[in-house]
């Protein structure tokens, strides 16, 4: 708890509601956080009111706030370019702060009478020439395979100047992946014309490389040259070839970049892929902290990843809302000088695209967290569909049964990362509520299980020692709207949905406080929730049996003289079975505390007359 919220929250009051740049400080003056707003007063004003519908991030970076600043601008616009300034000036440690730390690539063309294609990662003063940079060395490994293989050019060491007739080829020449010049297969004014091709199509791409070889085809076969207008049919060939490969992850000749979101309650994940002339040239990834509000995160990050970059595209897709959208493409427009337009597609092909960057989101965060991607992806999917600030990590579900309101039990099963934890598991008897009342056993087993977490102080209770990031309940929105209103006269602000089945007993949609969410078109998060409702359904149930078969052989004992309910339950807990009470002996049955010899032989007598 800040000390200092009173006093901050009575500043923040007093702020304008004119746009501008706020500037969070220490105790030691030391800049936290930088924000922008549209209008002051209700963006800082926020910050100091309840914490309850604050993301962690943001409560973490308010409890050390000791005081802010403020300056005005004119517009949002202007805000914008301040704030993207003064972060990079301060590097506050509450932003999203990226770390250009990934070297550079290049396609390089060595300066010998027979050139080579290479893929390097620095500039030597060695007459070579390259093509570059680029970020991403599994792209320029990618091109340079490519422009080796359609242009059967060689990848070895070889020296040309020597070349043995009488030598065999590398396997290369063989899986016609290579024109040998090492062995004369190739004249030297034929290799010089698929070097040149081939730098050809890693500046031009296939598109233009397709073009211009089909021209020089056709140039060929008029003048009777077949059979060298054939090579080049051949080269064609093999760019459209590979062209087919890669129309998964095509834009149709658009230069655009995507970028999507995907967070877990500790960390976050920024995956950006970036299309030129169609073909996917390059990714990044950001494995960052905390980020807080989606929509924030966006236009913190799309500033940040920008702002030392000179090749901005006319269309940047997002997966989702982004904060002060118009400043923000106002801005990468003035940079680049010509409109930008950042999309947040809806449906077809971008959209897909828009999936595609979140799936791989999803698997770097995966791989830090020690998931599995569908873990995560449905983890994610969730939390989009139920409006999550981040993925829900610790999961409780909770389900009631009964046989017409006798043998009222309860079980509450909890999913932590997608995975059931069984050893958090826990069963509960109803002990307040009579008959078949589900609303009144469900809020008696929410009670129970928070008022064994508050008085649990030294978390020894590995069931009760933690708040769930969301509650589940097998139930419609009455279940909801009765256990929701419990926790909140509590003090307790937690995500809470039901589970509706159909009339086949199969998960059909998801229960709010007012209403219903379907979720059959969210495969990963429908395929969760089922697991989630399956298991609490079967953890309840099985409980009921156990209860069941317990008061049934309970009553049977009672039938015995001189075994009431309490003698009973003791011969029970000892012998764990009915059978074993059956197989004991006299000896036996006098062990458990309170039978003597006449108690154990008219249990002895019971079961021989009745034949149990």
């Amino acid at each position: 708890m800040n000390d200092r919220l009173p006093f901050l929250k009575n500043k923040a009051t007093k702020l304008p509601y004119n746009p501008g740049v706020y500037i969070m400080k220490d105790i030691k003056g030391n800049i936290i956080y930088i924000g922008k707003a549209k209008a002051l007063k209700d963006r800082v004003t926020q910050y100091f009111m309840s914490s309850k519908t604050h993301e962690e991030k943001v409560k973490k970076m308010v409890s050390h706030v000791n005081d802010f600043d403020y300056i005005l601008t004119d517009n949002e616009f202007e805000a914008l370019v301040l704030e993207c300034s003064l972060i990079k000036q301060y590097t506050p440690k509450y932003n999203i702060l990226l770390k250009d730390d990934k070297g550079y690539n290049y396609i390089k063309i060595t300066n010998e009478k027979w050139p080579r294609i290479l893929e390097v990662k620095q500039i030597l003063d060695d007459g070579a020439t390259y093509i570059g940079p680029y970020t991403s060395t599994a792209y320029v490994k990618k091109a340079v395979d490519e422009a080796l293989n359609i242009f059967k050019l060689p990848r070895c060491r070889k020296d040309f100047y020597k070349r043995k007739l009488d030598t065999r080829a590398c396997l290369n020449f063989y899986i016609n992946q290579c024109s040998a010049p090492c062995i004369g297969k190739v004249s030297y004014e034929e290799y010089i014309e698929n070097v040149n091709d081939a730098i050809e199509f890693l500046k031009g791409g296939d598109t233009a490389s397709i073009k211009r070889l089909t021209a020089k085809m056709q140039e060929l076969s008029k003048n009777l040259e077949y059979e060298k207008a054939a090579k080049v049919r051949d080269k064609i060939s093999a760019i459209k070839k590979i062209t087919e490969k890669q129309k998964v992850v095509s834009t149709k000749g658009k230069n655009q970049d995507v970028i999507a979101l995907v967070q877990s309650s500790k960390l976050s994940s920024f995956e950006v892929f970036r299309f030129s002339k169609g073909k996917l040239c390059d990714s990044d990834n950001y494995i960052l902290n905390e980020v807080g509000p989606p929509e924030i995160a966006r236009s913190e990050f799309i500033m940040q990843y920008y702002m030392g970059k000179n090749d901005i595209p006319a269309t940047i897709l997002t997966d989702g809302d982004v904060d002060a959208k118009e400043s923000v493409s106002q801005y990468l427009s003035k940079k680049q000088g010509r409109k930008v337009n950042i999309v947040i597609p809806k449906k077809g092909d971008s959209l897909k695209l828009i999936e595609m960057c979140r799936n791989n989101a999803a698997e770097r965060i995966s791989q830090q967290m020690g998931r599995t991607f569908k873990e995560t992806a449905a983890l994610d999917e969730l939390a989009k569909l139920l409006s999550l600030p981040s993925a829900p990590v610790y999961i409780e579900a909770y389900d009631i049964s009964n046989t017409a309101g006798s043998d009222n039990v309860a079980g509450m099963v909890v999913f932590k990362n997608g995975r059931p934890l069984k050893s958090a598991y826990r069963k509960f008897k109803i002990k307040t509520i009579a008959g078949q009342d589900d609303y009144g056993s469900m809020c008696e087993v929410i009670s129970r299980r928070f008022d064994r977490y508050a008085s649990d102080k030294n978390n020894e209770d590995e069931g009760f020692s933690k708040l769930p990031d969301l509650i589940l309940l097998d139930g419609g929105k009455g279940h909801v709207s009765a256990v929701k209103k419990l926790l909140e006269n509590r003090g307790y602000d937690i995500p809470i949905y039901g589970m509706v089945k159909d009339d086949k007993h199969r998960t059909r949609a998801i229960a709010k406080d007012g209403g219903e969410i379907a979720i059959n078109s969210n495969r990963a998060a429908f395929t969760l929730i089922s697991s989630i409702q399956d298991e609490v359904h079967r953890f309840a149930i099985g409980y009921h049996k156990q209860r069941r078969k317990i008061n049934t052989l309970t009553t049977t004992l009672l039938n015995i003289p001189g075994v009431g309910e309490k003698k009973s339950k003791m011969l029970l807990t000892y012998f764990k079975t009915f059978d074993r009470i059956k197989l004991a002996d006299v000896d036996e049955l006098m062990k458990v505390p309170g039978i003597n010899e006449a108690v154990a032989n008219n249990i002895i007598n019971y079961f021989n007359e009745n034949n149990l």
